[in-house]
């Protein structure tokens, strides 16, 4: 029989050992003793400055027979530790020998210790593991906006198997494969080949499953429902004879199969092989179809299922990535309240628990590697042993649709053929692999749409940041409407969109930049009716569910934080843009949000009132007193969800809004003389509103023009560019590698001078100044 026992007690740290004797030695003489999961970076890489921690510490674990045989090892069989990630590369000694190594931090990994341990009952055996997470250029990530933690951060366990054992030893492989093939029936039994796009679905199943063993010459092999029943007739048991490779395979047919069917029924099956020596595993599994379509979208079991969610990180403030069950399943809990269907889990691949709760919530996963802005040359075996990985660990999940190939990779690499290489070998391994999935990659808004690149996957999505990083929000519908328009037979998706806010800033007037809350929920109305209006978007990933550690930042107020999430990094606080995709895509909830909570101390005399609600009719009551009633019954898509009043304040107030009976939501504000400066990020910046455009001569030039047309004409052009040289060279050598990036032209192209400036942080002298030059340039000229 397998057992398996969590190895997570008592282990000692340390920070500096020389080899594997020496970090011995340190346990020996006391060391700071640790629980796993532990990370070394819980603090230096939350907090900023980019000086975390990177390079080799270890981890010392001392047992004896005894301990072996309280895990139900009797001196027969093997014993094997997995190790359920040990970021970035590790290095595992037994006994002072070197025993197993791994690079890459995201997957799990085993180690044989059987012929390892010593051979006297009474012998102590030191387990030690080096651990490293040093800037190097053959083991992704290296550079990327997020914090690379070091340290054994999940579960240690120690497995022990019979002689005769399913394998443990090739990539982490669970030891059994299913694979599900829909066979489409109307509701009279006979075959057809997929169900109208609307109606019940009605399917058979034919489900292979695959085994692999050490010894083994007979799997025993049956299927099981969601209450652990054994499947009756010939679609429930069989047993079959093992290759000499051990590798086994059954096939069974399902009749009426009941289907995967996403957040509305996650249904799940299992299938369970044992072995004569007693050796069991055992996986859960869907049944169902994923495909895209260059209009639908996505569509799930032949119908059409927009997918509409958000993206994560595995961390959480104060933790690292040292996360335990308990976190992953409130991470859920916040999904499911978001209303989400599909989710992004950026930028690796994930812990086994959470690809769990994706299938047991009906979830649909894009799940990825770590080959991530930078292409290193010397890598590439790294990008395809972290994907064999990632497909072998996680081919039985029911919620993965695609695998992802990399993430903006052409951010800091130029588009050869050795970066085109390297992705034709990915997405054919991907294919050899795994044939029943796509595969897709995540782009750099400056990829231009016509690179080769975006050829090689089966579907693409783009990472965009208009209305953010740069340029007008009105761009991100432009890069669609082009790209949809350029090539209508392919599939595309948006993969990234966000905007910073940290809680504390908030504004009666937000622009972009100014890190409000308030801000940050205007960017994400535009976005939500951007992507209502395009249907045919295969998928929508929000950046990013929570706030999350990049060590490198110091931007916003915080330190060592991206701050795009919709839940702050410690998830004690949903931002307001989570309630406008909560009343977006929570439909079973009903329930009514109210703005701008934050914003007390208010100096405008009228200000905005916002609410954010699934139900149709919101009314507003100041005081107590009824202040007005909006029906968005008919409501534009994208719209439906937001209700605006137009309040007078005076004093202080109680503000409530109804969405239906016991549906209410209630903030404070209160009438102030001044701006709070507690709401301003750094000095508040009037650079754009020093004119009206009535005061502009609108047959010259000036900062409101297009960089566009400006460039376009040369006297003009000649200005413009001279400043944007002078701007260049003062920004380092990241601007001078970026400014002649044709895509990046012809985005900024389409952005007033004005927007560009307010973004470089222009002085209103300097703005005032090139207008009047501006302005001395006729159009006509």
């Amino acid at each position: 029989m397998r057992k398996i026992t969590l190895w997570n007690e008592n282990w000692t740290f340390v920070k500096n050992a020389q080899d594997a004797a020496d970090a011995a030695a340190q346990r020996a003489a006391g060391g700071e003793q640790v629980q796993l999961p532990h990370t070394w970076n819980a603090v230096d890489g939350q907090d900023g400055g980019n000086d975390y921690y990177r390079g080799t510490c270890w981890y010392v674990k001392s047992f004896t027979r005894e301990d072996l045989q309280e895990a139900g090892y009797e001196g027969e069989g093997r014993v094997y530790l997995e190790f359920g990630g040990a970021a970035m590369s590790a290095v595992v000694y037994v006994n002072g020998e070197k025993a197993a190594e791994h690079r890459g931090g995201y997957s799990a990994f085993r180690v044989d210790l059987t012929d390892r341990i010593a051979a006297e009952d009474e012998a102590v055996n030191t387990l030690a593991v080096s651990v490293n997470n040093e800037d190097n250029d053959t083991v992704y990530p290296q550079k990327a906006d997020f914090t690379f933690y070091g340290g054994l951060y999940r579960d240690v366990k120690l497995i022990v198997v019979p002689e005769a054992h399913f394998e443990l030893d090739w990539c982490g492989t669970p030891g059994i494969s299913v694979t599900p093939q829909i066979l489409w029936k109307d509701a009279a039994g006979s075959s057809i080949e997929a169900p109208a796009a609307e109606g019940e679905r009605f399917a058979d199943a034919k489900i292979t499953v695959e085994t692999w063993s050490c010894g083994g010459a007979e799997v025993s092999i049956r299927l099981l429902d969601a209450d652990g029943q054994t499947l009756s007739g010939t679609a429930g048991m069989c047993t079959v004879k093992a290759a000499e490779d051990g590798h086994a395979c059954a096939v069974f047919t399902v009749p009426d199969v009941h289907l995967w069917d996403g957040l509305s029924d996650p249904y799940l099956y299992t299938a369970q092989a044992v072995l004569e020596s007693g050796d069991c595993v055992s996986t859960r599994f869907g049944c169902r179809t994923f495909a895209t379509d260059p209009d639908l979208g996505f569509l799930l079991n032949g119908r059409v299922y927009p997918l509409r969610g958000v993206s994560r990180h595995q961390d959480l403030k104060g933790k690292g990535n040292a996360l335990s069950v308990e976190d992953h399943r409130r991470d859920m809990e916040i999904i499911r309240e978001i209303g989400a269907n599909t989710l992004r889990l950026a930028h690796y691949q994930h812990a086994q628990e959470f690809y769990d709760l994706c299938d047991e919530n009906g979830i649909v996963v894009w799940a990825e590697i770590p080959y991530i802005t930078k292409h290193m040359t010397n890598g590439r075996e790294n990008t395809l042993s972290q994907m064999k990985e990632l497909i072998i660990q996680n081919y039985n999940h029911a919620c993965i649709a695609v695998w992802g190939l990399s993430n903006e990779i052409t951010a800091a690499s130029v588009v050869n053929e050795e970066l085109l290489e390297n992705h034709r070998e990915l997405n054919d391994l991907c294919h050899r692999l795994d044939p029943t999935r796509q595969t897709t990659m995540a782009h750099a808004f400056m990829l231009e749409i016509e690179s080769p690149i975006l050829e090689i996957p089966d579907v693409n999505s783009y990472n965009l940041y208009f209305g953010w990083y740069l340029g007008e929000l009105e761009q991100n519908d432009e890069f669609f409407d082009e790209y949809h328009e350029t090539y209508p037979d392919r599939v595309i998706g948006f993969s990234e969109y966000g905007a910073d806010a940290n809680p504390q800033y908030q504004s009666a007037h937000p622009e972009r930049s100014d890190y409000t809350e308030s801000y940050q929920a205007v960017y994400h109305e535009h976005m939500l009716k951007m992507i209502a209006e395009r249907p045919y978007l295969w998928a929508t990933h929000v950046w990013n569910l929570f706030d999350f550690a990049a060590d490198g930042r110091d931007e916003g107020g915080k330190n060592g934080e991206n701050q795009k999430g919709l839940v702050t990094f410690d998830r004690s606080l949903k931002k307001d843009a989570f309630y406008l995709y909560k009343a977006a895509w929570n439909k079973n909830e009903p329930f009514v949000h109210l703005c701008g909570s934050r914003y007390v101390n208010r100096a405008e005399a009228q200000t905005q009132i916002k609410a954010y609600s699934n139900c149709p009719v919101v009314t507003l009551y100041v005081d107590g007193q009824e202040a007005g009633c909006v029906d968005n019954t008919g409501a534009a898509p994208g719209t439906e969800n937001i209700f605006l009043f137009t309040v007078s304040i005076s004093g202080e107030h109680e503000i409530t809004a109804c969405a239906g009976e016991g549906i209410t939501d209630t903030i404070r504000i209160c009438k102030v003389d001044q701006d709070d400066p507690a709401y301003i990020f750094g000095e508040k910046k009037t650079v754009v509103n020093w004119f009206d455009q009535g005061d502009l001569d609108p047959e010259a030039f000036s900062v409101q023009d297009t960089l566009g047309a400006l460039r376009a004409h040369p006297q003009a052009g000649a200005v413009v560019n001279a400043m944007m040289a002078k701007a260049s060279a003062a920004r380092g050598d990241v601007a001078e590698s970026v400014k002649d990036n044709p895509a990046l032209q012809k985005m900024m192209a389409k952005m007033t001078l004005i927007s560009l400036l307010k973004q470089a942080g222009a002085d209103e002298e300097t703005v005032k100044n090139l207008n009047r030059v501006l302005q001395a340039i006729r159009k006509d000229s």
